[in-house]
């Protein structure tokens, strides 16, 4: 390639920009006149509200964050001790056993046995098999067993109804038969 082939090529690209630029002069033209008669619309803002702080009195008013405001308001609330809450009340304040951790429809009765004239089941769970007793608690309801037969085991379970209010139900879990 020869020097006057590069200069040829120069001036071609030289010429071709300059009639670029000349054919958009209409389109800057049409620019000028939209922006002329564009106007852009702006509704107002609405003047904020002024924050007013409320003076603290500490020593006249009562604790905001103490436990004894929270006591008045739960008291005003919940009226006097109901019988549904007396109902649940014993069962907060005892020591959960392992078998309150799984739902009734995680467990199932697997056998039974008599020890000593004392019927105990056999209950599994998690692939773990437990002795049951009565009066020892399964599920996640308060469930106290109250009886054991061969077949299945009672329980008393304390759960809350629509209204809120706690009442005793009772339950039964059955004997799985092993389907294989």
């Amino acid at each position: 390639m020869t020097r006057s082939f590069w200069i040829m090529l120069l001036a071609a690209g030289v010429g071709g920009l300059t009639a670029c630029a000349t054919s958009h002069e209409d389109l800057q033209q049409w620019m000028a006149e939209q922006r002329r008669q564009t106007v852009p619309k702006v509704t107002p803002l609405t003047e904020p509200t002024r924050y007013v702080p409320l003076a603290y009195v500490g020593g006249t008013a009562a604790d905001a964050f103490g436990s004894d405001r929270l006591t008045q308001v739960l008291r005003r609330e919940t009226g006097p001790l109901s019988v549904s809450a007396s109902l649940v009340a014993p069962e907060l304040n005892r020591r959960k056993e392992p078998l309150e951790a799984y739902p009734l429809d995680a467990m199932t009765m697997v056998g039974s046995l008599d020890r000593a004239g004392q019927k105990v089941a056999l209950v599994k769970v998690d692939q773990l098999l437990h002795q049951v007793r009565q009066g020892n608690y399964l599920g996640q309801n308060y469930g106290r067993v109250m009886r054991i037969s061969e077949s299945d085991i009672t329980l008393r379970e304390i759960v809350q109804d629509a209204a809120g209010e706690w009442i005793e139900r009772s339950t039964t879990l059955q004997l799985q038969e092993n389907t294989k």
